[in-house]
């Protein structure tokens, strides 16, 4: 059978399934997971979010500055809510531009850094090294901000910081580890652009991607003191194993590659803000998943750890629950955010979201008296999973017979790390192309009760 027949027999077979339709909405459960997904991206964009975080004297001369895959949006946005004077320069991903009419948009390379992400962070010092205390400076930071204000601190070569950053990426280190050696190897990062800006007022208003929504993990925490230090990277990269030159070893045992402390002087006129956050978006789509008649029950926003691993644990507790109602009763929703990680040790393609769901798939599969009932959908808010082109993928009970039909196996795709093959083969990839913010991951667990 090919693989367009698999695909028309499974859309056949989903409308004529018992468990099509959502108990009140008359949704199918696809269509109902897709809208969760659109509710809490949309809770999380810089329109709605912005404007109360601003001063109410918004008359006078600003100067922007920011970093991020929403760093556009979120300057298209400030400026629609500003009457006096405004200039500046924000970086964002590629594709994640936004028109605006007084801040300039450059765009760069994510989740490794190019060499436009260099030049951007030498002009933006540039703009604010000769401010003083009159001067008032908006930053606006979101996820992604990291790799994209990346400028390497004195005597450290670009492409050496580029290569100790692909291989943070394919150790497996949470984000905070990452941004921890990030910062430390930086002339922008960890509190020095709020160094740069010193005398001038500034506000930073953030767009939270980071368990716990710390300031400074958010991007690497460029205008907030640093609580990490540079043993803590040393440690870092002994950790994961990742060789780096002597010329790296040098900067970090001298005094000079410390970040700044609480209590600098020159962070005193820095002020920071958090306008959107991953369990705000949890709780829009908690708040949509009722009105449809569906509970939903929030595990965290700040889950971490290996995505196969992460999903083992939901998987268990989605089987759990469609067989004893324990720990919640069906139907239900078991929504959770977070940033997982994957260690690559194959060679395919794929984020952690189809990584999470190819290794549900597995624990799933495991309980066919329940897994019929089982939907779900694992999406990165950015519209970005990993550095490929589809957000996500979603995961229906007719997959396990189209797996068998298309000769997939599983397993050989997540030892390759090839979540993004296996679900483009069952066409189940989900495309939102970029959305213009970052709350990190979405996902959501759909169980429906038996039919009657």
């Amino acid at each position: 059978m090919s693989q367009q027949e698999v695909i028309t027999e499974q859309r056949t077979s989903n409308k004529e399934s018992p468990t099509n339709t959502i108990l009140e909405s008359g949704t199918s459960p696809s269509l109902f997971l897709r809208k969760l997904f659109e509710t809490a991206v949309d809770a999380a964009l810089p329109y709605g979010n912005i404007d109360k975080y601003l001063p109410k004297d918004r008359t006078g001369k600003l100067v922007v500055i920011g970093a991020g895959k929403a760093a556009a949006s979120m300057a298209q946005a400030l400026e629609a809510s500003w009457e006096g004077m405004i200039s500046g320069l924000v970086v964002t991903r590629y594709q994640h531009g936004a028109p605006c009419r007084y801040i300039e948009v450059v765009e760069a390379s994510h989740p490794v850094p190019d060499d436009e992400g260099e030049k951007v962070a030498k002009r933006i010092l540039g703009l604010v090294n000769d401010l003083n205390e009159n001067d008032n400076v908006i930053c606006l930071l979101s996820g992604g901000g990291s790799a994209l204000l990346s400028l390497p601190a004195p005597d450290i070569r670009f492409a050496e910081k580029q290569s100790i950053n692909k291989a943070l990426l394919k150790s497996g280190a949470a984000i905070d580890e990452m941004n921890c050696v990030r910062k430390h190897l930086s002339a922008i990062k960890g509190g020095r652009l709020a160094q740069a800006v010193y005398p001038a007022n500034m506000l930073t208003l953030a767009i939270s991607d980071v368990p716990g929504d710390c300031a400074d993990v958010i991007a690497s925490g460029p205008t907030v003191a640093d609580p990490s230090t540079r043993f803590d990277a040393m440690n870092i990269l002994k950790k994961y194993k990742i060789a780096v030159s002597n010329t790296v070893m040098q900067w970090l045992e001298s005094e000079a590659s410390e970040t700044p402390k609480y209590g600098d002087k020159k962070l005193t006129r820095s002020a920071f803000e958090i306008i959107s956050t991953p369990m705000s978006s949890l709780l829009a789509a908690q708040e949509k998943s009722e009105s449809m008649g569906i509970p939903a029950y929030i595990l965290g926003d700040s889950l971490e750890g290996e995505a196969r691993d992460v999903a083992q644990v939901h998987g268990a507790m989605a089987i759990s629950a469609a067989k004893h109602d324990q720990p919640f009763p069906v139907p239900c929703v078991i929504l959770s955010g977070g940033e997982t990680t994957v260690t690559v040790r194959g060679k395919g393609r794929g984020g952690r979201n189809c990584e999470f769901l190819l290794s549900l798939y597995q624990a799933l599969e495991k309980a066919p008296d329940v897994k019929d009932r089982i939907y779900a959908i694992a999406c990165d808010t950015d519209g970005i999973d990993g550095v490929e082109d589809n957000a996500g993928a979603e995961l229906k009970p007719e997959f396990y017979r189209a797996t068998q039909a298309l000769g997939l196996k599983p397993d050989s795709y997540l030892a390759n790390n090839d979540s993004y093959g296996f679900f483009n083969a069952l066409n189940a990839l989900i495309l939102t192309g970029p959305t213009r913010t970052n709350v990190n991951d979405f996902r959501a667990i759909l169980i429906l009760p038996e039919a009657q």
